[in-house]
């Protein structure tokens, strides 16, 4: 098979679809890996790493979508990057289609792409193993993000997530009791600052009081998301659905009676957020205040530690990618249900998308 691994062209986005250590591994299987020039360079992978791998180097994107049977990437494709799509092939990456323009679906499926979403990979358990690394470490750089926004430099209140003796630490609210929320506790904690976790489900806040006992936790209805919106120096939109476009968890309304300068970190911007105020923003422009809410709303929060989440998501990634390019593709997905509910368009058609949303405010508006 012939696996292209492209540059990834979205600002601030320094990750690579495949590291050299999976690209010797698809080789040594007698697959034909083509490597775009200066693709893991922000990842800390030379060319030559990749050639001394079994790859080969291309020059241009147009080059390796273009040879490429199954194309590996992290973010979802660009507008440039679609029209470069060769008809009846595949892509995987962490694609979020949900939260799509209508008009790059129409492309996928328009020329027949076979698209499979690493965010939506799961086992018979329902566990995601491929999303997994990327949410432990959004969760964990959500408190490192809170507490600089809290930094009077930032704009903040000039309040230390610990406090200090005498001082009482911040207060934080973490809708969401999954892998980014129960991460995101755990790094919040070992800052000292004070936790409460919403969540419908009993079982995840049992498992939050049984590894942090300190942690307060609440059921997630709107009356509580209110209570705590009131009083708490941060909130974490932690409630993403892979799939599907995250619930609205907090209206514009509840935002205004937030404490002024208090911090919105929204990691469900990737599938549209889950607070009414959140939009798109980018690394070198992280944040805006509206509602006077800091609000940190970057997508692709760990594509800035990108040696880290390339390794720790292609470990992940790298079994089901091995069986697709033992088997093809098509024959991978029929064959393996953990890899058939990740696929999104197929033959024309979309399949495993849970709810479109089409809209424009909800996409990240980079062509």
């Amino acid at each position: 098979m012939n696996i292209g691994i492209p540059k990834e062209r979205r600002p601030f986005e320094y990750r690579v679809g495949l590291s050299p250590a999976g690209v010797e591994i698809l080789s040594q299987m007698g697959n034909h890996v083509w490597v775009e020039h200066d693709a893991g360079v922000g990842a800390g992978f030379s060319d030559r790493e990749y050639e001394k791998a079994g790859a080969r180097l291309v020059y241009s994107g147009e080059e390796v979508y273009g040879r490429a049977d199954l194309l590996l990437k992290v973010a979802r494709p660009l507008k440039e990057e679609l029209d470069w799509l060769l008809p009846g092939g595949a892509v995987a990456g962490m694609l979020h289609l949900a939260s799509a323009r209508q008009d790059k679906l129409d492309v996928l499926l328009e020329k027949q792409i076979t698209s499979i979403a690493y965010e939506q990979i799961a086992l018979a358990d329902g566990s995601r193993p491929v999303l997994r690394p990327f949410s432990q470490m959004c969760g964990a750089m959500a408190a490192s993000i809170a507490a600089r926004c809290l930094q009077n430099n930032w704009g903040g209140k000039g309040i230390l997530l610990g406090g200090m003796p005498g001082v009482p630490p911040a207060e934080v609210a973490i809708l969401g009791g999954g892998i980014v929320g129960t991460y995101a506790a755990q790094t919040f904690v070992g800052l000292g600052a004070h936790v409460i976790v919403l969540d419908r489900d009993l079982t995840a806040l049992q498992r939050i009081v049984d590894r942090f006992p300190g942690v307060s936790t609440m059921i997630s209805t709107r009356r509580n998301i209110e209570r705590v919106a009131s009083f708490v120096d941060v909130l974490v939109g932690a409630a993403l659905v892979p799939g599907e476009r995250t619930p609205l968890l907090v209206p514009r309304e509840v935002v205004r009676t937030m404490k002024p300068r208090s911090v919105i970190v929204d990691v469900d911007i990737d599938e549209g957020g889950s607070i009414e105020t959140a939009r798109p923003t980018t690394h070198d422009q992280p944040s805006y205040v509206e509602e006077g809410v800091i609000h940190y709303c970057v997508p692709n929060i760990p594509g800035v530690v990108a040696r880290t989440c390339t390794h720790s998501f292609v470990n992940a990634a790298m079994p089901f990618i091995m069986e697709m390019a033992e088997k093809g593709v098509e024959t991978a997905i029929d064959e393996n249900p953990a890899i058939e509910i990740a696929v999104n368009t197929r033959g024309g058609k979309l399949s495993h998308m849970g709810r479109l949303t089409a809209r424009k405010d909800v996409d990240d508006g980079l062509d």
